[in-house]
């Protein structure tokens, strides 16, 4: 009862995260490994939990969404297919051992890269990048986002703002589109090889879907920068207390 009431609470409030600020991934992976669940098999599973609510806001913002300068909708399609299955099929093979190590170290550079999210976007937009360039660097977030997932929004905001994008309705719209994609293609593959715990996946999906939609509602209500250093804050933690357990 305690670990599904933990699950609950941390795929809601992680649900909420990402309709609002992002950084879901933060509470998803440490409550998986703490309830007992390996590593891998808790990145795969968190992946999968989060799924619906990716896919929810790509639809809502079906009517702003608009490719980067340099790309076009079919290629950022293909481009984040191939790259969310990369960085699964890495996901894969990479030990539970390996992959331990690496998680707070993971944790600590997502944790970065969401806390200097609007640095870096402010300093790398306004570029207009090659077709190979910007082909290039989606592969390469999307790979990121296919192995991890977490801060991936923030990469991907950022590298839209490098490609020339500035109207933030369409890039939110393709971060939402690109982000269901990779995971969509990232969780077959999971689920080929073995490691979702489909039970905890399954309940934590109706907790982080319901989180979505509240997250959505109450958004305007609660300040920016207070999301914003709460979820440093958490991936902080986390990621002390994976250096922690080792």
């Amino acid at each position: 009862m305690f670990d599904s009431a933990l699950l609950l609470t941390a795929a809601f409030v992680a649900g909420a995260l990402n309709a609002v600020a992002g950084g879901g991934s933060f509470l998803t992976l440490p409550a998986l490994v703490f309830t007992g669940v390996p590593p891998v098999a808790a990145n795969a599973t968190g992946t999968v939990a989060l799924l619906p609510g990716y896919a929810a806001g790509a639809w809502g913002f079906r009517e702003d969404t608009a490719p980067p300068p340099g790309l076009s909708m079919p290629l950022v399609v293909l481009l984040s297919l191939i790259g969310g299955a990369a960085g699964a099929g890495l996901l894969l093979i990479t030990p539970d051992v390996t992959f331990r190590r690496v998680v707070p170290w993971l944790l600590l550079a997502a944790t970065a890269l969401f806390a200097f999210g609007p640095q870096l976007r402010s300093r790398l937009a306004g570029g207009h990048p090659s077709t190979a360039k910007a082909t290039v660097g989606l592969l390469a977030v999307a790979a990121y986002g296919g192995y991890f997932n977490g801060g991936l929004g923030i990469l991907l905001l950022a590298l839209f703002g490098l490609l020339g994008q500035t109207q933030l309705h369409a890039m939110n719209g393709l971060k939402n589109w690109v982000s269901a994609l990779l995971t969509a293609i990232a969780v077959v593959i999971y689920a080929a090889g073995g490691v979702v715990q489909w039970p905890q996946a399954l309940l934590m999906m109706v907790a982080a879907t319901a989180g979505g939609y509240g997250g959505a509602r109450v958004a305007r209500r609660i300040p920016p920068q207070w999301l914003r250093a709460g979820i440093v804050v958490t991936g902080l933690v986390m990621a002390g207390i994976f250096f922690w357990r080792q």
